[in-house]
């Protein structure tokens, strides 16, 4: 095993042990921070680790998607790699970076290019089994998937394959599954040949949950996100929860399942009946052996009392606000004791910009500050 996988279970065992008992959440509106409005909050990112850069940056920009923010850590062997769609006509066009939904963060630590051993855990099976995909909704589903295959891109499920014809999954470099999506009814883009990047849309990122009723609970009433449709599935024992932030999915759907095709940044939780009753934990958070998806990300408009509001609604911390020097950010353990999902919680402004990253402290310091943390978040030495 790596000495940067070592050192990150390492980090992770400290951490863990760190952790207190949970506790159960506080819905009593007169006890909670008033200073912060969760309707303002944005699911930003999704962040997975990806093998090589070159080639997953290339296959997300094959999709649309582009560059909106890259960060590099040579001192501490990783960089980060923000894709979003930005061409006139996305959802937010021209937005900055931490004013989106929606995004993509690709994870690189150095040296796993050329690593033959090295391999991310997709989440869709054993061992590793919990992030599920991250999905693109577009125009014309036929002339996408299409133009997808022509670039030598494979495909887990087909449009043709199976009973559902409305949907693809393709693979990314790293197998990680990408859900293809229709915007537009299927029957009338049979003979459409074209297809138009620029209306593409970063749909939802799927997680599965042991518990519906504790997980949906939480992204409800501790995230602030609603429920925007639920696809219930008893004749296949599974349950859809697709949660979010803005306006009210539409009561019209294209293809009569997913009236939430034209949205981006959508948090879609599958829950398989009876996990609930399993003892233990059940799916994999990505942030142990083996590693894989690392978090989804949450803006909020005033970090402190989002803080306080998350801590007033008894949650679960990875890292506080207050722990350590770095103090922008926070890690929320989503869903806890059920699930483990790191939530990452950052002001809705580029925090080396726009906020300073500790109370005190020079820019080299703060840098390396910034740096330390984000090399725990991405699991390298």
């Amino acid at each position: 095993m790596n000495n940067h996988r070592l050192t990150t279970l390492s980090r992770l065992t400290t951490l863990s042990t760190q952790l207190t008992q949970p506790r159960a959440f506080s819905t009593t509106p007169s006890v909670l921070a008033t200073m912060t409005d969760p309707s303002k909050y944005k699911f930003n990112h999704s962040m997975l680790r990806v093998k090589d850069p070159k080639a997953s940056v290339a296959f997300y920009e094959h999709l649309g998607m582009s560059v909106v923010e890259q960060k590099s850590f040579p001192d501490n062997k990783f960089d980060l790699y923000f894709l979003a769609y930005n061409q006139p006509g996305a959802a937010s066009h021209g937005n900055h970076w931490s004013d989106r939904e929606g995004i993509i963060e690709l994870t690189h630590n150095y040296g796993t290019e050329n690593d033959a051993n090295y391999k991310v855990a997709n989440g869709n099976k054993e061992p590793g089994k919990g992030f599920g995909h991250v999905c693109v909704s577009v125009d014309n589903i036929q002339a996408a998937c299409k133009r997808i295959g022509d670039a030598g891109y494979k495909f887990q499920k087909k449009l043709e394959d199976g009973r559902m014809r409305s949907i693809a999954f393709a693979l990314d470099p790293d197998e990680y599954w990408v859900e293809i999506i229709a915007q537009n009814p299927v029957s009338e883009t049979e003979k459409v040949t074209e297809t138009d990047t620029s209306k593409y849309r970063m749909n939802h990122t799927m997680i599965r949950v042991k518990d519906a009723e504790v997980s949906t609970k939480f992204y409800q009433d501790v995230m602030g996100m609603d429920l925007k449709r639920t696809s219930e599935n008893k004749e296949a024992n599974f349950n859809l929860y697709f949660l979010g932030y803005g306006p009210p999915a539409s009561k019209q759907s294209a293809n009569g399942v997913n009236p939430t095709a034209e949205r981006e940044g959508l948090l879609e939780l599958t829950w398989n009946y009876g996990t609930e009753k399993q003892e233990g934990k059940v799916y994999h958070d990505g942030n142990s052996e083996p590693q894989g998806f690392g978090h989804i990300c949450v803006s909020v408009d005033n970090l402190t009392e989002a803080c306080k509001r998350f801590e007033e609604k008894g949650v679960q911390w990875k890292k506080k606000l207050t722990d350590g020097r770095m103090k922008n950010v926070a890690f929320v353990l989503g869903e806890f004791p059920v699930t483990y999902t790191w939530v990452y919680v950052w002001d809705n402004v580029l925090i080396d910009r726009s906020q300073t990253l500790m109370a005190t402290g020079s820019k080299s310091s703060r840098m390396r500050s910034m740096a330390s943390l984000l090399a725990t978040i991405s699991g390298t030495v």
